[in-house]
């Protein structure tokens, strides 16, 4: 028997017989061949997708999130066409293993949850790719929305990994939507007996002096309570990057600083009053 007859009767020899359809080495090829395919046809109708948008002028984060459908559906459909190539008769496959994949699908809940919900952050976007958002108490970009989570980069330059359902089912911050711009608050206390209207008036000439800050809305100068030590007042200001304001804050603390020292304004320290006061059978003996 020649050589190419031996090899063809081994890849087309029955290896398994699943779901009425017989697998052989040759399906396998095949069927490694159509996904390898599907993967590449994914990255390209996905760049392709990117492209057209480009051009368009879509948003970034609705160019990311079509881009991510189109190469999931690329792949799902290359992975049924080769589990058909395999020899696997989906149909059958589906009807046969119905109890085994209510099973898997207790056992993997977490993650179908969390696959779920990543289809709905990039169908719906509460949350896309380069929003700035607060989940709990971390801080940071949204660089990647996968399958099972998302991925966020802190202020820290640290990656943290968010499951997709608790974007979903958590409270979420997105301080880029519907506008990157942020209001902070710069809180001070002067001391009592202050001129309060002269403090007003250096905090919005700070404010004023700091070329960063949003002219609109205007600056705000709020008296916030009477405080044990303190006449308490905060600094209303708007910036545009909503990830500078920690610096922002800063720099702003720095100037007050400054300018009250400059005008004589008081910030006082924490301090407490301790009267004693004279009472019946009290009695003070002195040498």
């Amino acid at each position: 028997m020649p050589l190419t007859e031996r090899i063809s009767d081994v890849a087309h020899a029955p290896i398994a017989h699943l779901a009425g359809g017989v697998v052989t080495l040759a399906s396998i090829f095949v069927g490694v061949l159509v996904m390898f395919v599907a993967y590449v046809l994914a990255g390209l109708a996905g760049k392709g997708v990117t492209g057209a948008l480009v051009r368009r002028e879509v948003a970034h984060g609705a160019r990311f999130a079509l881009s991510k459908i189109v190469r999931y559906v690329v792949l799902l459909i290359g992975a049924g066409i080769a589990l058909t190539s395999v020899g696997i008769r989906l149909d059958a496959l589906l009807a046969a293993s119905t109890v085994v994949l209510v099973g898997i699908g207790l056992g993997l809940q977490n993650i179908a949850q969390n696959f779920v919900s990543g289809i709905i952050l990039l169908v719906e976007r509460p949350v896309a790719r380069g929003d700035f958002v607060r989940i709990g108490d971390a801080v940071g970009i949204v660089s990647d929305i996968g399958m099972r989570a998302t991925r966020v980069i802190t202020r820290d330059e640290v990656t943290i990994i968010v499951p997709n359902s608790q974007l979903i089912a958590a409270q979420v911050i997105n301080h880029s939507v519907p506008t990157t711009n942020l209001r902070i608050a710069v809180n001070v206390g002067v001391a009592y007996g202050s001129d309060v209207e002269r403090v007003r008036q250096v905090l919005l000439d700070v404010a004023s002096a700091d070329p960063e800050l949003l002219p609109e809305p205007a600056h705000e100068v709020r008296f916030v309570n009477f405080g044990d030590s303190s006449l308490d007042f905060s600094l209303l200001v708007w910036i545009s990057n909503p990830r500078e304001d920690q610096r922002v804050a800063s720099r702003l603390r720095f100037a007050i600083d400054a300018a009250f020292r400059a005008a004589n304004i008081e910030i006082p320290f924490p301090q407490r009053d301790v009267h004693i006061r004279s009472a019946k059978g009290l009695s003070l003996e002195r040498d």
